[in-house]
């Protein structure tokens, strides 16, 4: 349930967290990104790094030139800004994702945990409508709202240690993009070639939060083209609208 003022938490002595809500929900997080756009325009002195997350945004500032309760003050004030008023030109990405077999080893598994075929929850999964609701975990982990809720599944009861850079995912209500390998409870559908983080290129994170999202089946022969292409710094994703 998201909240009508947010809570205004100290994270430390240089640092607020503007708490939305108490669950995941679009409306928190739209609050939360609408909130961070505001201040990126540098209007409240003092400010060092946003770090917006599903429901809260943390706010890292400077105490020797704005204090606790003055910056909370502005930062409530701010918080019941309109989010229209805050929004931006937001982008629609299309991602290519290589489902099954050795790219998704879990497919096959969670489909028969949902009742349904392996063909039927790549359509649905690739059908959905999604938004970057956050980036963490790991650089270029990026966590998307707008699962079917019908394809919501418990995540595993052992976790793996290693999972592939690319893979794509479903834990619990929400389904991601991983980009480092690394470890995961998480269902493996498939995997893409996109980087959504790559040191070297510019830029170096592809995705921000607020990002439209939409997967395109591919088949291996694909994944291993467009994998070598990401490796040498192309997106590979599709940039459909800006």
């Amino acid at each position: 349930m998201a909240l009508t003022t947010p809570r205004m938490l100290p994270s430390g002595d240089a640092a607020i967290t503007v708490d939305f809500g108490r669950e995941i929900s679009d409306e928190s997080n739209r609050r939360v990104l609408a909130l961070d756009r505001l201040l990126r325009s540098g209007s409240i002195t003092g400010l060092r790094e946003t770090v917006p997350t599903y429901r809260s945004l943390l706010v890292h500032y400077d105490p020797e030139q704005i204090g606790f309760d003055a910056l909370a003050e502005q930062l409530t004030r701010l918080a019941q800004t309109p989010i229209e008023t805050a929004a931006t030109v937001e982008r629609h990405w299309r991602i290519p994702v290589c489902y099954g077999g050795e790219h998704g080893i879990d497919l096959e598994d969670a489909a028969a945990a949902l009742s349904t075929t392996a063909d039927d929850l790549i359509a649905r999964h690739a059908g959905g409508d999604y938004r970057v609701a956050m980036i963490g975990f790991t650089p270029g982990w990026s966590y998307l709202s707008g699962l079917d809720p019908s394809l919501a599944m418990p995540r595993r009861q052992a976790p793996r240690l290693l999972t592939p850079a690319g893979t794509i995912s479903i834990g619990g209500v929400q389904t991601g993009i991983q980009c480092l390998p690394g470890p995961s409870g998480w269902h493996l559908l498939g995997r893409t070639p996109v980087r959504t983080y790559q040191l070297h290129r510019d830029p170096i994170f592809l995705l921000e939060p607020g990002d439209a999202i939409s997967f395109t089946p591919i088949d291996a022969k694909q994944f291993a083209e467009q994998d070598r292409a990401a490796e040498a710094g192309e997106f590979v994703a599709e940039l459909v609208s800006a």
